[in-house]
């Protein structure tokens, strides 16, 4: 992606989240002059990856596969951060961004509707190889709730309400077209994106960045780059 449409998309989100009176974590103010400032108090939040994260899934399509992220609480498997994770993923509706179909070998997260749009979450089992299961229906919780749907089945989630995704539940998460900017919240256990994402089609976690301008933000990924680790 180009800088300038990474900075433009996080100040889309800010914008977003201040209509819906969501505030945001001091770091997530912060410029990157204050953050080298900060640095040597920083490596907590560098080393769980906090912060602004802007993706297309090296797509170069973020209009339709992409998603901003805050990661605003995280922790690591060798002890560092908190032993769970919060973010914040805002998207466009239109057109509708989706975050591309994938599951988790370990992570356990409950994807909440915060505020705007209809949130769509498309289900599938994985197969023991990690495949596709395109035949067995699918059992997983709203809200505490069990639900069982075909494979395929897109489960729109309304304002306020939530889907639990176990470990190996294939899932593609949009915004329903037309329904308003999207603010979904994410609640799980230790996030780590580096290596427990299984992708369908393979894809880019993290994408380039193409420095047309100057950052207005640094991303959570870049932020081990500034810390000099």
């Amino acid at each position: 992606m180009k800088r300038s449409e990474i900075n433009a998309a996080i100040d889309t989100a800010r914008a977003e989240l201040k209509k819906q009176n969501i505030t945001l974590p001091c770091f997530g103010y912060f410029t990157p002059d204050e953050w080298k400032e900060k640095k040597d108090l920083c490596d907590n939040v560098f080393s769980v990856m906090l912060g602004w994260d802007v993706t297309d899934f090296d797509t170069d399509d973020f209009a339709h596969q992409g998603c901003v992220l805050f990661t605003v609480r995280n922790g690591s498997v060798d002890g560092a951060g908190v032993p769970y994770a919060e973010k914040y993923l805002i998207f466009n509706d239109t057109p509708s961004q989706a975050i591309p179909l994938h599951f988790h070998f370990k992570k356990t997260e409950d994807i909440i509707n915060r505020a705007g749009g209809v949130m769509c979450i498309e289900v599938y089992n994985s197969t023991p190889d990690g495949d596709l299961d395109r035949e067995s229906d699918v059992t997983f919780y709203t809200d505490g709730i069990k639900n069982i749907v075909p494979a395929g089945t897109i489960v729109e989630i309304t304002t306020g309400n939530s889907i639990t995704l176990t470990p190996g539940l294939y899932h593609r998460i949009f915004v329903k077209e037309g329904t308003g900017m999207l603010i979904a919240g994410e609640v799980s256990s230790i996030n780590d994106d580096k290596t427990d994402n299984r992708f369908y089609a393979p894809t880019a976690r993290f994408c380039g960045v193409e420095e047309d301008e100057a950052p207005r933000y640094i991303l959570a990924n870049e932020g081990v780059v500034l810390s000099g680790t």
